[in-house]
């Protein structure tokens, strides 16, 4: 008989004690939704844009982790990929993690090679005007 305890009834109309039970629960809610709902719904959206904007000539990763370059567009979901000389992978667009970098125009990289010869003309002009050090 002394082995069970009386019983107490809670007060009926105690409306702040039951906000104060939901509140550390809808915290919990918020700081999931800011750290970890949220950035990774950030994150898919801007891999489905990488996805939708693929073209001919980029690099790219696979899932499996085959780099190579887009060859063509074969549909909306599928994608043919260059990986070696002569061989060429069909692809789920979806498997495709990153892309790696974005092809340069022709001309522009007729321009920046142009630069670049020109630069190191005018370092070697410099150099051989340049009086010689005295060690």
């Amino acid at each position: 008989m002394f082995l069970i305890s009386p019983a107490y009834a809670q007060a009926a109309g105690d409306s702040t004690s039951t906000i104060m039970q939901m509140a550390p629960l809808a915290l919990i809610f918020v700081v999931f939704y800011l750290f970890l709902i949220r950035p990774q719904q950030k994150k898919a959206k801007e891999l489905k844009g990488m996805l939708d904007a693929i073209k001919r000539g980029d690099r790219v990763v696979t899932g499996g982790g085959i780099i190579g370059t887009v060859a063509k567009i074969a549909n909306n979901d599928e994608v043919l990929i260059d990986i070696a000389e002569n061989t060429r992978v069909r692809v789920l667009r979806a498997t495709i993690t990153s892309v790696l970098a974005k092809p340069v125009p022709a001309s522009a990289k007729d321009e920046k090679n142009d630069k670049d010869e020109a630069d190191e003309e005018a370092a070697g002009e410099k150099s051989e005007s340049a009086p010689p050090s005295g060690n």
